[in-house]
C-alpha cells in the first residue's frame, strides 16, 4: 500500500495552486504543456517559423493521405473540447477581441498531425512531397507549379490583367517584346476604367493602390521580362509626375497617348532602326544561323530577302518549346531557304555558316547576353569556328544588372514539358518519362534562359547604331535619362 501513496498525494498538489489562484489558472495550463508545444513548435516561435512549420505539416498531410493507413488514429477530441470551453469563456471586450484556437487545442491539433504523418524514412517513392523533387541548386527560383491562377487572385485585378496573367502563363504570348506590348495595353484598359476614389488625386492613388494588385498578379502568372520591368518603371514615373490639379478625364487622355508613344518610339521604331542596320551586314552567299525564334532577328531576314539579297538560313531550336519552328515556317513562306534542326546538329550546320544573328531577352551591364537556353552554346561553337555572332536587341532590354552565371536569376519552366519527346507541343509523345515523379532519385530541370559572354559576342545592333557589348551599361544610361 506504500506504492500508491505518493501517487495519491501527488495528483491534488498541482491543482491546489490553480485553486488558490483563480485568475492564473489559464496561464497555469499552457506552462503545464509547455514541453510538449514546444516540440511542436507554436510555442514562442517567430511568425517565419512558424508559416514554416505550418508548410512542413501540410506537406505530411498531404504524404499521408497518399499513404495506405495500417490504422486510424482517433485525435484527442478530449483536449480540442477542453480548450474551445476555455477559448468560449471571457466575455466581454477582451474576449470579443480574442480569435482562433486556444493554446490547449492547437497542442491538440500538432499532437494530431504529428501522428497522423507517417515518418520520412518510411515514404515511398510515390509518397514523396513536391519539394523532394526540386533540385536544391535552383531552389531559390520560384516553381512554375505554385504560381498564382484566377481562382486565387485579388480582387481588384482588373479583367484584362487576368487575360493576360493566363496567356503569358501559357506562354501563349510569348518573346519579350511583345510581352512588354501585351502589358502596356492591358495597362491603358486598367487606365480607361479607372475611377478616382473620393479625397485623393488620380497622381497618387493610381500607381500606389490601383496599379500595384496588377502588377502583382503579372509577376505571379509569370516572371517579369526586363522589358516589363523598364516599361512598369517608366509608366509609375510618368504617373507620378502628373500634376494634381489636371481633371481625371484629361489626365488619363494625357497617360494613355504617352503610352502609345513609347509603344512607338520604344519598339516599333527602335525595331526599324535596328532592321536597317542589321541588313547591310548581310551580302550575297551569306549562310545565317540563329536559334529559336527572335521577332527583330525574323523583321531582318525578311528585309534582307525583299531587298534581293541572296542568303540562306539555317534555325536551329531546342525543345520544350519549339519556337524556332514558327520562325522557319514564316520566312519559307516568305520565300527565304530554310534549313531546321534542333540543337544537337549545331556543330555540324556551324561549320557552313558565315553569320550567327541572335535575339535577346536582356543585355546585361557587363555586356553579357540573357537569352532563351541554348543560346549560349550556338555563341561559343560560332566563336570556335571564328563565325562573328551579331545580337540585335532594343535598348528596352537593356539592364543595369550583373549577371555571371545563370543559376542566381532565371526562370524555371514546368518539369512535365520536357517528358514530350515529340517535336510537336500539338501531338505529344509522353516516352519513358511519363512517371517521372515515382522514380526515387530522378530530378527534372527546365531552365528558360542562359547567359553568353561578351567575349563570345562580336556586335550588338540596337536603335543607337552597332556597338561593343562593353557599350552596354553607356546606352543604357542614355537611354535612361531620356
Amino acid at each position: 500500500m506504500s506504492a500508491p501513496a505518493p501517487t495519491t498525494t501527488a495528483s491534488p498538489a498541482a491543482p491546489t495552486p490553480k485553486a488558490a489562484k483563480g485568475p492564473k489558472v489559464k496561464e497555469e495550463k499552457p506552462k503545464a504543456a509547455a514541453p510538449a508545444a514546444a516540440e511542436g513548435g507554436d510555442s514562442k516561435l517567430t511568425p517565419k517559423q512558424l508559416k514554416e512549420q505550418k508548410k512542413l505539416e501540410k506537406q505530411a498531410r498531404r504524404a499521408a493521405d497518399k499513404a495506405v493507413p495500417a490504422a486510424p488514429v482517433k485525435p484527442d477530441t478530449d483536449s480540442i473540447k477542453k480548450g474551445k470551453q476555455q477559448q468560449q469563456k471571457p466575455t466581454g471586450a477582451s474576449g470579443a477581441q480574442r480569435k482562433g484556437p486556444g493554446p490547449t487545442e492547437k497542442h491538440a491539433q500538432s499532437n494530431a498531425s504529428a501522428v497522423n504523418a507517417p515518418p520520412a524514412g518510411q515514404l515511398t517513392a510515390a509518397q514523396l512531397s513536391e519539394a523532394a523533387k526540386d533540385i536544391p541548386l535552383f531552389r531559390h527560383l520560384e516553381n512554375p507549379e505554385k504560381r498564382i491562377t484566377v481562382g486565387n487572385s485579388h480582387k481588384d485585378v482588373h479583367p484584362a490583367i487576368l487575360a493576360l496573367g493566363l496567356q503569358m502563363a501559357s506562354f501563349a504570348i510569348c518573346g519579350s517584346s511583345a510581352r512588354c506590348v501585351a502589358t502596356l495595353l492591358a495597362f491603358k484598359r486598367v487606365i480607361e476604367d479607372y475611377i478616382t476614389p473620393a479625397h485623393t488625386t488620380l497622381a497618387r492613388n493610381l500607381s500606389s493602390h490601383h496599379l500595384s494588385p496588377q502588377i502583382e498578379h503579372l509577376r505571379d502568372s509569370r516572371p517579369m521580362s526586363i522589358s516589363m520591368r523598364n516599361a512598369i518603371r517608366w509608366l509609375k514615373l510618368e504617373i507620378s509626375t502628373m500634376s494634381i490639379d489636371l481633371p481625371e478625364a484629361t489626365a488619363k487622355t494625357i497617360l494613355l497617348d504617352k503610352i502609345d508613344n513609347y509603344i512607338r518610339e520604344k519598339i516599333t521604331i527602335a525595331d526599324q532602326g535596328i532592321v536597317a542596320t542589321a541588313v547591310e551586314k548581310i551580302v550575297d552567299g551569306d549562310v545565317i544561323v540563329t536559334f529559336a525564334k527572335s521577332s527583330i532577328v525574323q523583321m531582318v531576314l525578311i528585309e534582307a530577302y525583299r531587298k534581293g539579297i541572296k542568303f540562306r538560313v539555317v534555325v536551329v531550336d531546342s525543345r520544350p518549346l519549339l519556337e524556332g519552328k514558327q520562325m522557319c515556317k514564316t520566312l519559307a513562306e516568305q520565300g527565304i531557304s530554310c534549313t531546321y534542326t534542333l540543337i544537337h546538329a549545331l556543330s555540324y550546320v556551324i561549320r557552313d555558316a558565315t553569320k550567327v544573328y541572335l535575339g535577346a531577352h536582356a543585355m546585361l551591364s557587363n555586356g553579357r547576353l540573357y537569352s532563351r537556353v541554348g543560346t549560349a552554346a550556338v555563341a561559343m561553337y560560332a566563336k570556335e569556328f571564328e563565325v562573328p555572332v551579331i545580337v540585335c536587341c532594343e535598348s528596352i532590354k537593356f539592364t543595369d544588372r550583373v549577371g555571371l552565371d545563370s543559376i542566381v536569376n532565371n526562370e524555371l519552366g514546368s518539369p512535365d514539358e520536357l517528358i514530350n519527346i515529340s517535336t510537336s507541343r500539338n501531338q505529344p509523345n509522353s516516352g519513358n518519362l511519363v512517371k517521372w515523379r515515382d522514380v526515387p532519385n530522378l530530378r527534372l530541370l527546365n531552365i528558360m534562359y542562359d547567359v553568353t559572354p561578351a567575349e563570345n559576342i562580336t556586335l550588338v545592333i540596337t536603335e543607337y547604331g552597332s556597338l561593343p557589348p562593353s557599350s552596354v551599361p553607356v546606352v543604357h544610361r542614355l537611354s535612361t535619362n531620356q
